[in-house]
């Protein structure tokens, strides 16, 4: 089994990613953090490089490419990506919904870690300034996976399982998904 989480930013997906992997034991990979590697490769913030994407089709492509060869040779791992359902379709589809305000305060809080390495915008230095990245950033997405691949990733109709994560603790998230996931293996 092949599982992919796709959600809106700050939704957990990351936390949620990490911690089913360490349950399950299986290996785990982020398409986000390939995507925040590349646009740091080109002096560019993820919100330049998504910009950069809506013009440059291979700032998607290489990525999506990589993911869809992985579910083709590999199996029993968990991906992170906004289009992995979609180049893994035999995968169990995993969709996090968050309220934009709770999200961006997720997001916020990561950014005032010293160790962050999340590069997404420049000059986030509030939560609101956060709010508007990421409206920016949902709108990019939008505009660039319904020209390239004409698919709508926000859509939850295309999920197995759709979780609010708005008003529960990670360890929540992950019991909800975890407890979905063991009933389907």
């Amino acid at each position: 089994m092949i599982i992919t989480i796709s959600g809106l930013p700050g939704s957990g997906k990351s936390v949620l990613t990490r911690g089913l992997a360490e349950k399950l034991g299986w290996p785990s990979f982020s398409m986000g953090n390939l995507r925040r590697r590349k646009a740091q490769e080109l002096g560019m913030t993820l919100a330049e490089y998504n910009k950069l994407g809506e013009t440059d089709p291979e700032t998607d492509l290489a990525v999506d490419r990589y993911q869809e060869e992985l579910g083709k040779k590999e199996d029993e791992f968990i991906i992170e990506g906004r289009t992995s359902w979609h180049f893994i379709p035999q995968a169990l589809k995993i969709f996090l919904r968050v309220s934009p305000a709770i999200g961006a305060e997720r997001i916020w809080y990561h950014l005032q870690k010293q160790d962050n390495e999340r590069n997404e915008d420049h000059q986030l230095d509030s939560i609101e300034a956060v709010v508007i990245s990421n409206e920016a950033r949902l709108a990019s997405d939008r505009l660039r996976y319904q020209k390239y691949f004409n698919i709508d990733v926000y859509d939850e109709s295309h999920y197995d399982l759709v979780v609010d994560t708005t008003n529960l603790t990670p360890d929540e998230v992950l019991a909800k998904v975890y407890e979905f996931v063991i009933n389907k293996v």
